[in-house]
């Protein structure tokens, strides 16, 4: 058993469409309608075979307060490896991202979280 697909919740898909392929570097992998929403997945341009990121729609209530307490409270939705953290700080910064956390070393681990503009903070991790 592997995983082939996880999902994020979003609060609006085209925004999020843009944020993850043109700051972060994804690659979208499927857009296709699912009724009044669409199936977007994303994949990493260095493993386009891996695992797949849905752009979730948080219109349903549960999930929607979910995200908004997980932000409130400061707590990253999910997590991403990078090779040079410090490399993909400053990457990030020279497009625009907005950092809640500059890179900061946790025992063996770098890490750093920003705001990904659709309701989440992401956290990257360098191991």
């Amino acid at each position: 058993m592997k995983i082939i697909v996880t999902s994020i919740f979003v609060d609006d898909q085209d925004k999020a469409l843009e944020f993850y392929t043109e700051k972060l570097g994804f690659v979208k992998k499927h857009d296709v309608p699912a009724g009044e929403f669409r199936w977007i997945t994303l994949v990493s341009a260095e493993e386009q075979d891996g695992t797949e990121l849905l752009l979730e729609p948080n219109n349903h209530p549960a999930a929607k307060e979910y995200q908004q307490r997980l932000l409130a409270d400061g707590i990253p939705a999910t997590m991403f490896g990078v090779a040079d953290i410090q490399k993909e700080y400053e990457r990030l910064i020279a497009k625009g991202v907005t950092f809640t956390m500059e890179p900061t070393k946790m025992g063996e681990v770098t890490i750093a979280v920003f705001d990904d503009t659709c309701g989440n903070l992401i956290q990257i991790l360098q191991q």
